[in-house]
């Protein structure tokens, strides 16, 4: 192995760690970015949605009641993610070896569910009302979501400069998002009722908005669900990472490699990494380590490895390799 390469690596290695720091900063900043954010946005979703209900009840408006029950999602969604970021900052300790990371995760799954069922739930109503549409006062309706559109948007606006990569924040995002246009659908069905008497629109409205949260829903569940299965994060290929690290000197093979999300942006890696028999007599596998840790870093951002390294004589003592 040459001096270049070792000072290559060597080199990276002190910009990996001065990245990793630079990293953790950020994260810092963000948690605490985030829930301000995610504050102003629930003072926004709660006040307008007590306005909502009482104008739905009055004017007989199902689309802006379907509007007013994803509102208390929305606002419950929000409420969930607070509390996750809050968990997630807890330190690990006892049995809980990544602190509580995953509260994130889960809140987001929570959201997934919560937008599935409500939507369930708005859809069947929707149907009943599309064969039998009863009176709406289109004047109401059309007043009430076009301030709903303004909150949002001020709403989404203000989520959309949280940390997105964070599928939590990502969760309560979609939430409001969907409302935005929920509301833009509930004006546009308001001004038919208005202006041709067609009651059937505010039914179809309200179709529209299951559509948006079914969509919704859908993403967030597959997101979170792969991070609860423990699937390899998007976008990194595992055959690449195995050819990657057999290309460091003195490796002889990868087994038993696996990749996964803790929670978002926090990949792991764990593998066993067969080495020269003589690195473990003149004392280079520490030097491997770095470099196998290093190179994972700089080429798949994957900051948290662990690594066993092993002679190829072990793989006699090992059961259930992969």
């Amino acid at each position: 192995m040459s001096a270049d390469h070792l000072h290559d690596h060597a080199s990276r290695r002190t910009d990996d760690a001065s990245s990793a720091k630079h990293h953790d900063h950020g994260h810092g900043i963000a948690a605490n970015a985030d829930r301000r954010y995610l504050v102003i946005a629930l003072a926004l979703i709660v006040g307008f949605m007590i306005v909502e209900v009482i104008v739905a009840v009055v004017s007989g408006s199902l689309a802006l009641l379907s509007d007013a029950g994803h509102m208390l999602t929305d606002a419950g969604a929000i409420a969930a993610s607070l509390w996750a970021i809050s968990l997630a900052g807890r330190p690990a300790r006892g049995i809980w070896t990544f602190g509580f990371k995953r509260a994130e995760i889960l809140s987001a799954a929570a959201n997934g569910i919560t937008l599935l069922v409500i939507s369930a739930l708005v859809a069947v109503e929707a149907i009943h009302r599309l064969l039998d549409p009863p009176p709406v006062a289109g004047g109401p309706v059309v007043v009430v979501a076009i301030l709903g559109v303004i909150v949002n948007l001020v709403a989404v606006w203000v989520l959309a400069k949280a940390n997105r990569s964070s599928l939590n924040v990502e969760g309560s995002f979609q939430h409001i998002l969907t409302d935005l246009y929920g509301f833009i659908a509930t004006a546009i069905a308001g001004v038919i009722v208005l202006t041709t008497g067609f009651t059937r629109a505010d039914a179809i409205a309200s179709l529209i908005v299951v559509a948006l949260m079914l969509h919704a829903s859908w993403g967030l569940l597959r997101d979170s669900g792969r991070i609860l299965l423990e699937g390899a994060p998007e976008g990194v290929d595992l055959d690449q990472v195995r050819v990657h690290l057999l290309e460091t000197g003195h490796v002889h093979d990868v087994h038993d490699l696996h990749v996964w999300t803790v929670t978002s942006d926090l990949p792991a890696l764990s593998a066993h990494v067969v080495l020269d028999e003589s690195c473990f007599s003149d004392g280079h596998a520490p030097a491997i380590l770095d470099q196998l840790q290093s190179c994972l870093t700089g080429h798949f951002d994957v900051e948290h490895s662990t690594f066993q390294l092993e002679p190829a004589g072990h793989a006699t003592h090992e059961t259930g390799t992969h």
